[in-house]
């Protein structure tokens, strides 16, 4: 199940302990990359396009929970 992404009108916090700035979070994506190879053989990606992107799971980094995190307004946000 994806977790909704917040907007420049939301955040998210832990209903648990009510932390608002400290989450994992596990992301899946489909990208493709530009990597340029210099002689020795190391890599550099140098362009990036995301193909798509889904957000799996969020985790309060203070309670390390993982089903309490919601999406609430930020304050001071235009709705």
């Amino acid at each position: 199940m994806a977790v909704p992404v917040p907007t420049a009108g939301t955040r998210w916090r832990c209903t648990l302990c009510g932390n608002l700035t400290r989450f994992d979070v596990t992301r899946s994506s489909r990208v493709v990359e530009y990597v340029h190879l210099d002689l020795a053989g190391e890599s550099r990606v140098e362009e990036q396009e995301v193909l798509s992107e889904s957000i799996e799971s969020v985790r309060c980094r203070w309670c390390d929970t993982a089903d309490q995190v919601e999406l609430v307004d930020r304050p001071g946000a235009e709705v």
